[in-house]
Order: C-alpha cells, then structure tokens, then sequence
C-alpha cells in the first residue's frame, strides 16, 4: 500500500488525523512542539510538521472513503498523479522527530539557483533547490517531495 499526501483545510490536521485513525485509516501527521506567546502566558504546544497535510497509507481503490471526514479538501498531485510517498521518507520523518539532537544548520555563501544537499534534520539526504536567502532564513525547494523548506537561522 502506498502513502499518499492529503491536503486539509488548516488547522484541521490533527482532527483529520484523528478522525481517519477512528476509521481504522493509517494515518500520520508528523507533529513538533513549539512554545507559544500570548500576552499573558506561554504555552507548549504540539503542531503540524507540514502545515494541512496528512499522510494516508492506503489501497488505490480505496483513496476515496477519506472525502467521509470532515476538514479534508484533496488529494495532493504531482505531474497529474496522485503524490506517493515512499516508505523510507516517512521513516525518516518518524526518527528525525524523535532524535533528541537538533542539528544547527549553517550554509556559507548560498546562491539562488544552488542546487544542495541537506545533510541533517528531518530532510537529511534530500536535495533542494535555493529558491530565496534572506538575513534569516533560506527558502527551498524540495523537488522529490514537491514541497518548500524555509530554514530559519541565527
């Protein structure tokens, strides 16, 4: 069975998630914590990797029961297919967000158009394409898995 990307409305992610998870769907939405500000408290609090995307691990015949559940818009495509995921992405994903050391990431003198490899994180080994750079992050393109990377630094 295949993993495939599904696109939520947002903040839905984690009730989607649920939901698909109560209907017996393997599902998995990749969360990291953040501390958030308010003006009278902070608060740790757990948040999607990828903003309103859900992985499903599914049949291809049975790619449409998830329209049942309420907060999910569409599948994600990639050159006019469904995106699949591979195993090992999603793996790599799970041991990355459970790995305790969080590697600084400092690239000297990156060029727009730049073709990288990362080399640590939860994209490690993926090649990217330097779309922006910025005093204080760098935006890039992760061609394979049809997504954007902004890396921020200090």
């Amino acid at each position: 069975m295949n993993w495939y990307v599904l696109y939520t409305k947002p903040k839905w992610e984690k009730k989607v998630a649920e939901k698909l998870t109560q209907m017996g769907i393997v599902c998995y939405c990749p969360l990291i914590s953040q501390i958030k500000q308010w003006s009278d408290r902070k608060k740790k609090v757990e948040v999607p990797l990828f903003n309103s995307y859900v992985f499903v691990q599914m049949a291809d015949s049975d790619r449409n029961s998830v329209f049942q559940i309420a907060g999910v818009v569409r599948y994600l495509f990639w050159l006019g297919k469904p995106a699949i995921v591979r195993d090992e992405e999603i793996d790599k994903i799970k041991t990355s967000l459970q790995s305790d050391n969080i590697a600084d990431i400092s690239v000297t003198s990156i060029q727009v158009g730049d073709k990288i490899k990362l080399e640590s994180g939860a994209f490690s080994n993926q090649s990217a394409i330097v779309k922006e750079v910025s005093k204080n992050y760098y935006v890039l393109v992760l061609e394979s898995l049809g997504c954007v990377l902004k890396i921020k630094y200090k």
